[in-house]
């Protein structure tokens, strides 16, 4: 046992340099949350998000490398939450500026991540068709409930159980927010149609 302090010393300072790493790696996840976050709320505003997201991705990338050699931290529950944001942001930004959708190897995130990510903008893709809903915008909410169901097709695919990839609770959200899109879209769809039948017969009194 002569060696057992030496052995441990290592160990010990092995465990140091990963409870380091981890203290730095839930700040970087903190302000990847934020910066996704932030970002979101711009767009909902009509803002230029472009910086917010280049510093996002930045800060991802500094994670990465941060996290290099601890596959264990970047697979942590808050390391994989605040690339779940990330991911959710730049889908959305994609979505809304028709640009072809980043893959999560161009994001730096995992697939898991990718796909809650994924899930996730259906909600906000809600949030922007009831905007134009009430505007009166009803084609322009009806675009944003088309790209919601073929986000949920596409989720429907992954069929694996949750130890793999957790998405049966975001599939099942998704449709819920989706056939209630559906239902109010009909409503505001119908009200519209009545309007202007109204000003059609006014205008020939």
């Amino acid at each position: 046992m002569k060696n057992l302090d030496e052995i441990i010393g290592d160990i010990e300072g092995r465990l140091d340099e990963k409870d380091e790493v981890r203290e730095l790696a839930i700040k970087s996840s903190r302000t990847i949350a934020r910066l996704s976050g932030s970002a979101i709320q711009g767009m909902h505003r009509g803002e230029d998000v472009a910086p917010i997201l280049r510093d996002a991705r930045e800060e991802i990338q500094k994670l990465k490398s941060l996290l290099d050699g601890h596959p264990d931290l970047f697979h942590g529950g808050f390391v994989e939450n605040a690339m779940q944001e990330a991911s959710e942001s730049f889908l959305v930004h994609a979505i809304l500026e028709a640009d072809r959708l980043p893959s999560p190897k161009e994001l730096g995130v995992t697939d898991t991540a990718y796909l809650l990510g994924l899930g996730d903008s259906v909600g906000e893709l809600r949030r922007f068709a009831l905007e134009d809903m009430r505007r009166g915008d009803v084609l322009g909410a009806s675009s944003f409930l088309e790209k919601m169901e073929r986000i949920l097709d596409a989720l429907m695919r992954f069929d694996y159980p949750t130890g793999i990839v957790a998405l049966r609770r975001k599939q099942d959200i998704a449709r819920g927010l989706i056939e209630k899109t559906r239902g109010e879209l009909a409503v505001a769809a119908r009200s519209q149609e009545l309007a202007e039948r109204l000003d059609a017969v006014r205008g020939k009194l």
